[in-house]
């Protein structure tokens, strides 16, 4: 996120008694506001969670098996045909 990026937009969570104590307890420890505590771990947490998605990291032994399994002739597999094929439990 830039530094110079106006704070334009607002996120609001709710929350119980002893959950915003526990975020209150954490902030404090930390030297920094509740709102400064939720958005850095927040920001941390979603770095995290994309980090795998965007990045690979391989040596040269992985690369190379990587690209050897990109390269391989597609396989018919008929039991996931049959799986995709089914009414998914989510629909």
């Amino acid at each position: 996120m830039p530094a110079a990026e106006a704070k334009s937009e607002r996120i609001e969570v709710r929350t119980t008694p002893s959950m915003k104590a526990l975020l209150q307890r954490a902030a404090t420890f930390s030297h920094k506001n509740v709102t400064e505590f939720l958005l850095e771990a927040g920001i941390h947490a979603a770095e995290e969670a994309l980090v795998d998605r965007r990045l690979f990291r391989l040596d040269d032994a992985q690369w190379q098996a990587f690209q050897d399994v990109l390269d391989r002739p597609v396989q018919s597999k008929p039991r996931l045909a049959k799986l995709l094929a089914k009414k998914s439990v989510l629909e």
